[in-house]
Order: C-alpha cells, then structure tokens, then sequence
C-alpha cells in the first residue's frame, strides 16, 4: 500500500514540473511554494535533514520571488 507521504511527495514532484513547463512567473513561483510544501512533507517524513534544508530554501526563495514580482508590479 502506497503512503500518503509518498503521494504528497510525487504531487510536489508534479506541481514544481509543471510550473517549468508552463513559464508563467506568477503562476510558476505558487506552483513552486505548493510543490515545495508537498515535498517539505515529504522530507520531514523520511527524516531527511538535508532534503528538509534544500525543501526550506527552495519555498523561501519561491516566496522572495513571488513577493518581488508583486511589489515591483504595484510599483510601476
């Protein structure tokens, strides 16, 4: 039987696979945090410190992006 982690895992997988493809920054950069969540679950749950780190710095930089876009928007 497949784990529910395993399954927030491979969403993660897809939804960062997606948000490549599509190349829609925006959409690209929420497509990152969700799949970073999913796969940050995942991480934590195979008690995998360096996957929990690489996982955090991905979201936060995801998070960045994503509020960069949006404060120059208003910006301009």
């Amino acid at each position: 039987m497949i784990s529910i982690f395993k399954l927030i895992g491979a969403l993660g997988i897809i939804l960062i696979a997606i948000g490549i493809i599509l190349k829609k920054r925006k959409v690209q950069d929420v497509l990152f945090i969700l799949g970073g969540i999913c796969l940050e679950t995942y991480s934590i749950y195979i008690n995998d410190i360096i996957f929990i780190i690489l996982q955090l710095i991905f979201i936060l930089a995801a998070v960045y992006d994503l509020v960069k876009i949006q404060f120059f928007k208003k910006k301009n």
